[in-house]
């Protein structure tokens, strides 16, 4: 159950936080312009929101599977 809820919050973050001002704003990318640039390339963002939407499928996989297991196995 922790590892759909992780990964179901992890996702939903990185499929949003590109999108974001947070994105735009962020101290590491401050430090470098270079790094600034390359963070803010819409391949980019959209590639770090793709993981997010990989990481959501394994939650609903992993929830699922969970739900299938509950209801083969009877309760006593």
């Amino acid at each position: 159950m922790l590892l759909a809820l992780y990964l179901l919050e992890a996702g939903l973050l990185l499929i949003l936080a590109p999108w974001t001002q947070f994105w735009d704003r962020n101290y590491f990318a401050a430090l470098a312009p270079s790094v600034a640039s390359w963070l803010t390339h819409p391949y980019v963002r959209g590639a770090v929101s793709g993981v997010g939407i990989v990481s959501v499928a394994g939650a609903l996989i992993e929830i699922g599977m969970m739900l299938s297991r509950g209801a083969a196995t009877p309760r006593a």
